[in-house]
């Protein structure tokens, strides 16, 4: 019995992840993960690491974060509480989509997750204060392999939906994509 839907958006292995609440007067249940359900939307590895963060303000922009192989990792998002605009950037080397962004609203209203593939950097801007996601990844964080472009990169021209009102100092100071950028290998 399926509980999530999987919906292909326009960036090749960026998907939109629907959960199916079952609820009554108590409240509901909702399936976060499926291993089998997943593996037809490209999960293929196991979960390594779970992660929770927290954004107080409205308007507070985190990202745009990503592994380098070999610790590039996959991510399922979910916000458990509040609104967020989900971004993915299309960093892999040779996709007709290199560098094209994508995002999908996320919120404990609508209860979808964003599926990230390895090769995409990822960042959110808060719609609502208090936001709180859950980060489900496919490699265990390696502080060697840590890197980022920037939230406001020229070349990237996110058009964030709302004033960007606080970035944290290291977000801020991420270095623009280099003009001979030519993205990241995924083997």
């Amino acid at each position: 019995m399926g509980r999530l839907t999987v919906t292909e958006l326009p960036l090749a292995g960026l998907r939109l992840v629907t959960r199916t609440r079952l609820g009554d007067a108590r409240g509901f249940l909702s399936r976060v993960f499926c291993a089998e359900e997943l593996a037809q939307a490209g999960w293929v590895k196991p979960i390594a690491q779970i992660n929770h963060t927290n954004t107080a303000a409205a308007g507070t922009v985190r990202g745009m974060h990503f592994q380098i192989p070999p610790h590039a990792e996959m991510k399922l998002v979910t916000c458990l509480q509040g609104e967020v605009w989900d971004v993915a950037v299309d960093l892999r080397a040779g996709s007709p989509t290199f560098l094209h962004w994508h995002a999908e609203m996320l919120s404990r209203d609508n209860g979808n997750a964003f599926l990230i593939p390895e090769g995409f950097a990822h960042g959110f801007q808060a719609m609502t204060d208090r936001c709180d996601l859950l980060y489900l990844h496919s490699a265990a964080h390696a502080a060697s392999a840590e890197s980022a472009v920037r939230f406001d990169d020229p070349r990237l021209r996110i058009a964030w939906p709302r004033p960007v009102t606080e970035v944290s100092a290291r977000d801020r100071n991420h270095p623009l994509l280099p003009v001979e950028f030519t993205g990241i290998r995924i083997s």
